[in-house]
């Protein structure tokens, strides 16, 4: 008995020694290496965004694109509908999603530390749905060729790709500050709220009603309607923009650009790659 309590004495000595080293009767060898290669992840600083995806009739839809604007992550709807995405840093983000035959919708969502955040987002069958062209010699996709016919036609001010790169890597909000009959404002009294551009040149208050003021501008992503009194610090940064057009009145914008108020004015945002 002495020997056998020698023998296992000098097994545990030299798995202490050597600690990949699996014991006899062992079944799943823990080492101290592999611990230290794998740190707790800091679950207090990340979140979860779980939803869903259907049609008007509430059937879910599959292969939705899925975007979080401004951090490059972009996942697909599964058969279900459904979509996932883990390990998101708690904070506010524009999410924006479409699919091919229907109209895109987009929302403001606030990710809580060590929460799952669950969505559901319907969208409508779109009427007119173009596909992306692109000119070989330029690449210029179809979006942006419209963007230079307003341009030369000469109604609303404009902000091209170059334009935005002379001037350095600053936010949007920065930069729609130089914009005539645009101011750009802090609004802390909303659900989101942020910097918000407000058109100076129309009659209306902030709440919408009339009178002397500002109110704000509809703001558009790619041809998306974002939400109302949109927060300018979650659009994507000035190196991720090809164009950006503004008009601060009904009376000088273009018909293509609807959304739900657009009597204050609209910002159309146009992204390289699109969403």
């Amino acid at each position: 008995m002495q020997i056998e309590k020698l023998v296992w004495a000098s097994f545990a000595l030299v798995a202490t020694l050597t600690p990949s080293l699996t014991l006899p009767g062992a079944q799943i060898p823990v080492t101290i290496k592999d611990r230290a290669a794998t740190p707790p992840p800091k679950a207090n600083q990340l979140g979860v965004i779980d939803g869903i995806v259907t049609d008007s009739l509430l059937r879910p839809l599959v292969s939705a694109d899925v975007s979080v604007i401004g951090t490059g992550a972009k996942v697909v709807t599964s058969a279900n509908g459904r979509f996932k995405i883990l390990r998101v840093p708690a904070g506010q983000y524009l999410l924006v999603v479409r699919r091919v035959g229907y109209s895109p919708t987009s929302g403001i969502v606030a990710v809580a530390t060590d929460d799952t955040l669950r969505l559901a987002y319907t969208l409508s069958h779109s009427v007119n749905v173009l596909d992306t062209m692109r000119v070989r010699e330029r690449r210029v996709s179809f979006r942006m060729l419209g963007f230079e016919q307003r341009r030369l036609a000469g109604v609303g001010q404009f902000i091209t790709q170059e334009e935005l790169e002379r001037r350095g890597s600053l936010a949007l909000s920065d930069v729609l500050r130089n914009v005539r009959g645009l101011e750009v404002s802090r609004i802390t009294n909303q659900q989101f709220g942020g910097q918000v551009a407000l058109s100076r040149r129309e009659g209306g208050s902030f709440n919408g009603s009339s009178g002397s003021g500002a109110c704000p501008m509809q703001v558009l992503l790619d041809g998306i309607v974002l939400p109302q009194s949109f927060n300018l610090e979650l659009l994507p940064s000035a190196k991720q923009i090809s164009g950006i057009e503004v008009y601060t009145g009904p009376a000088t914008t273009p018909p293509q650009f609807g959304g739900p108020d657009r009597r204050c004015g609209v910002i159309a945002v146009w992204t390289r790659d699109g969403y």
